[in-house]
């Protein structure tokens, strides 16, 4: 296949290093694309429904952008308490008020994962349960100094110095990385999109 996108096998409609990492880890051959995708919520519009759309979009965008026969990955996720969607902190008092809200109880993360190519286009989506131990207001005003909350939904990195606010999880900690691996892997293979085992993988009885 001749393309300018030299061997890759997927285009990542994505500049999340948390992404990027995850398909290294699974042996995904990749390019990453840039794409300019508005994350506005729409009235009514539920949290799930919300991350599914916003996940087609931007690998609707990639292929729009490309236009390469490549597959696009486009991917999202969000952080739902109390039915409220937390997107990245606008400041300070935003974040504090994002990490109060979660201290000592429970959210969830939802991540979704779409793919594209040609007129092909499917969904994955994970929900997880996250739980926080209970926070001070000094540990969250040095977190945020850290700079770490600051490009993050709900204003914590799990992967990172947040990890210290978790106090169990229910599911899966790929999503909320940024990218649900067992997902992902099922829209691979529907694709035929390689990654480390496959196509050789076999299932064993």
């Amino acid at each position: 296949m001749s393309d300018i996108f030299g061997s890759s096998d997927l285009l990542l409609a994505s500049k999340s290093p948390r992404r990027q990492a995850i398909l290294r880890q699974i042996g995904v051959n990749f390019t990453v694309i840039d794409v300019n995708v508005t994350e506005l919520h729409r009235d009514g519009e539920k949290p799930i429904d919300f991350a599914v759309r916003l996940s087609q979009d931007k690998a609707t965008a990639g292929c729009s952008v490309t236009q390469s026969c490549l597959p696009v990955l486009g991917s999202d996720t969000i952080v739902v308490c109390d039915g409220r969607i937390m997107g990245k902190p606008r400041g300070l008092d935003d974040a504090k008020a994002m990490l109060m809200l979660l201290s000592g109880r429970a959210h969830h993360v939802v991540t979704a994962v779409s793919v594209m190519q040609g007129s092909k286009l499917k969904t994955r989506w994970n929900s997880t349960e996250v739980t926080f131990r209970r926070l001070s207001l000094p540990e969250i005003e040095r977190y945020w100094q850290t700079g770490e909350p600051q490009d993050k939904a709900g204003a914590y990195g799990i992967q990172g110095l947040g990890a210290v606010f978790v106090e169990r999880i229910v599911g899966s900690y790929s999503s909320v990385v940024g990218l649900p691996v067992h997902e992902t892997v099922e829209l691979l293979k529907e694709f035929s999109i390689p990654w480390w085992a496959y196509p050789d993988e076999q299932v064993i009885e």
